[in-house]
C-alpha cells in the first residue's frame, strides 16, 4: 500500500482490520498530531501494518479477551511525530529508540520489525486506584504473553506494550517500585508468579468481554 496522499487514502488505510476488534484507524490518533497539526501518518503503510497485526493478535486480543475492554492511550507514531515529541519533551522516545516501537513504520536498529501501545485496561485501573499494586498485572502479563517491553505509568495504570521480533522482556516501571522489576538474566524472571496473581481471570484467547 502506497503513502496515503489524501484523505480517501487516509480513510482506507484506517479501515484495514490488524485483528477481529482492531483497525488501523484505532492507533492513528495522536495529541500531538492534532495539537501541532503534524499528519500521523505512516511512511510505510505496509510494514505499519504487519508489525501492528503481531501487536493486536499476540497481545491485544487476548488482554482485551481476558480483562474487558482495552483503552489505547498512545500507539501508533510517524517518524515526524515523534521527533517533534522528544524534541519539545512530550514524553516521546528519541527517535532511534522509537523505531520498531511507538514508530511501528520502521525497523529498529537491528533490522526487526517491531510495535508498541499504551494502553489501560479499566479492569485494573479501578482495581489499581483502590491499592492493588502495578506488579501483579506485571507479572500475570510476564507469564501469559509473548511481549517485548513494559512500561508502567502512574496515572490509570496506563502501560507501554510492546511486540518484537526479538522480544527483550523487560518489565520497568515509573510506580513504585520504580525501576526494572524483571528482565532475563535476573533472579526473578523464571518460573511462575501465580501467587502475585490469584484472584485474576484465566487467559482467554477468544474475543469476548468480562463483566
Amino acid at each position: 500500500m502506497r503513502k496515503p496522499g489524501s484523505m480517501k487514502g487516509l480513510e482506507e488505510l484506517g479501515r484495514v482490520r490488524l485483528s477481529p476488534s482492531f483497525f488501523m484507524r484505532d492507533f492513528l490518533y495522536s495529541e500531538i498530531s492534532v495539537f501541532y497539526g503534524i499528519p500521523n501518518i505512516p511512511d510505510n503503510p505496509d510494514l505499519a501494518i504487519a508489525a501492528g497485526t503481531k501487536l493486536c493478535t499476540e497481545l491485544l486480543e487476548p488482554l482485551k479477551a481476558t480483562f474487558g475492554h482495552l483503552a489505547i492511550r498512545s500507539s501508533y507514531r510517524n517518524a515526524a511525530v515523534n521527533a517533534f515529541g522528544n524534541e519539545n519533551g512530550l514524553n516521546c522516545a528519541n527517535s532511534e529508540r522509537a523505531k520498531g516501537r511507538h514508530v511501528w513504520d520502521h525497523l529498529d536498529s537491528q533490522d526487526h520489525m517491531g510495535a508498541m501501545a499504551c494502553v489501560a485496561l479499566p479492569w485494573f485501573a479501578d482495581r489499581y486506584a483502590n491499592g492493588a499494586d502495578w506488579r501483579s498485572l506485571a507479572w500475570w502479563i510476564h507469564d501469559h504473553l509473548p511481549y517485548s517491553r513494559l512500561h508502567f505509568f502512574p496515572k490509570l495504570c496506563a502501560f507501554n506494550i510492546g511486540w518484537s521480533e526479538t522480544p527483550d522482556r523487560a518489565i520497568y516501571s515509573y510506580i513504585a517500585p520504580r525501576g526494572c522489576l524483571t528482565k532475563p538474566g535476573m533472579g526473578n524472571y523464571a518460573g511462575d508468579h501465580g501467587d502475585w496473581y490469584e484472584d485474576f481471570p484465566k487467559l482467554r484467547h477468544g474475543v469476548v468481554n468480562i463483566s
